[in-house]
């Protein structure tokens, strides 16, 4: 969260001059996009399916598996950097395809364009940067960096760019904004290094994890290869509502009667109050052994959040076709985030789904609107709409409140959160008190 400490530090920064304002930046013209779209008519009817191919055409794997060949790859790097946990999320995706058809951190004219038209500098769409930040001087074009993470070789970068990026115009333009109170301006412009970086990633190592994160291609081999797969993204533990939520998006009419579900959590740095990646890993764990169903698939996925938005919803979207989903739900207020300092939203309730809804053939994913479900007491969970029209006793409870029974060891309803999630959740904050 924005603590006192931090706003009084940013509070000194402002009074120094060094405010966050919005300055001339130098972007790429305009592009104009051609592209062919994935879709086809389905047979014997008037619906479309996706194809389920990745993005941009090919699964991008970069790793290489022979000991003797990642030893002198490693022979010939000039200096050695360490990654930070976002850096780890990035590189994994790129080294193994998730970011497809991106074979390395962006340079100039990709960022730019993507920062201002949402797009590749060749046109395909793109929804964020995705860059290698630094401070280090060493980092220069035609040096060989040797990737670690704690002690870890991971990756290698052929450095062919270095520039110093705007970053109050890729705040405005990414997030919508370019106040602090936003977790991700705060990100860019207090944790990011001077410098933005572009360069080639050779693969070396899969980062070990608390939660195991199969790779698009492996993932890919788990899902049935005939039936429409929506993918859902969840950044919390999952509560009733959610399994409500992507269990009967299965009967959306976009879908067909025998598709099914992949949720694909993610697992990195979100927001400072969030709770962490291998809590959430081990609730979806347990859950997903409770219900045992057999048309929802589980997998993770190493993502740093950006809390972005609109421009979210489709860097979400992509990074699941490249694991091989053809549907993606998307939820209201979907990567949202509220103000540090008031409470309020940066985006408004259905500005993902419209931008997705807008964006969608150009992806090539099929955007699911998540249902408006509430409990009631009469009829379990329905939809909003429907409770309304019905006169129905709606019950609710805010993550706050949750959040006070639990650290106070108050029983939770079995509507709002599944008696096993709860069981996880209360020994690992025990464990964390100890």
């Amino acid at each position: 969260m924005f603590t006192e400490k931090v706003f009084f530090v940013l509070a000194a920064l402002l009074v120094a001059g060094n405010a966050f304002t919005i300055a001339p930046t130098r972007l790429a013209g305009s592009i104009t996009t051609s592209m062919s779209t994935s879709l086809k008519k389905r047979i014997g009817g008037s619906s479309l399916q996706m194809i389920s191919e990745p993005h941009g055409g090919v699964l991008v794997n970069s790793m290489v598996s022979d000991a003797d060949t990642k030893k002198d790859l490693m022979s010939k790097c000039d200096f050695e950097v360490e990654l930070d946990d976002r850096q780890l999320c990035d590189v994994e995706l790129l080294m193994q395809g998730g970011f497809s058809p991106l074979t390395g951190y962006m340079d100039q004219n990709d960022y730019e364009s993507v920062v201002s038209d949402m797009q590749l500098s060749n046109g395909l769409i793109f929804g964020l940067p995705v860059v290698y930040d630094t401070n280090d001087e060493r980092v220069q074009p035609g040096k060989k960096v040797l990737m670690k993470h704690k002690g870890t070789p991971i990756a290698i970068m052929d450095v062919t760019s270095r520039y110093q990026p705007n970053k109050v115009a890729e705040a405005k333009s990414c997030y919508g904004v370019t106040t602090l109170e936003h977790p991700a301006v705060l990100m860019i412009s207090t944790e990011r290094g001077k410098y933005y970086c572009g360069g080639k990633i050779t693969g070396l190592n899969v980062p070990v994890r608390d939660f195991p994160c199969k790779s698009p291609a492996e993932v890919r081999a788990t899902l049935p290869q005939d039936k429409d797969i929506v993918a859902f993204q969840c950044r919390n533990p999952i509560h009733r509502a959610h399994y409500e939520l992507f269990t009967r998006a299965l009967d959306d009419s976009s879908l067909r009667p025998d598709s099914v579900v992949l949720v694909h959590p993610t697992c990195g740095p979100t927001q400072a109050d969030d709770i962490p990646g291998n809590v959430r890993y081990k609730t979806y764990e347990v859950l997903k052994e409770q219900t045992n169903n057999p048309r929802v698939f589980w997998a993770y996925l190493p993502y740093s959040m950006h809390m972005a938005g609109p421009r979210e919803a489709i860097q979400h979207m992509i990074i699941r076709k490249n694991f091989g989903c053809t549907h993606f739900i998307i939820g209201r207020d979907m990567a949202g985030c509220k103000s540090s300092l008031d409470g309020e939203d940066f985006y408004g309730p259905y500005e993902a789904q419209d931008t997705a809804k807008a964006n969608s053939e150009k992806i090539g994913v099929v955007p699911v609107p998540s249902l408006n479900l509430v409990y009631t007491e009469e009829e379990d969970y329905t939809t909003a709409d429907y409770a309304k029209e019905k006169g129905l006793t709606i019950k609710s409870l805010s993550g706050t409140k949750f959040r006070k029974m639990l650290r106070a060891g108050d029983d939770i309803p079995n509507w709002f959160a599944f008696e096993s999630v709860v069981s996880v959740l209360r020994e690992e904050a025990q464990a964390a008190a100890n």
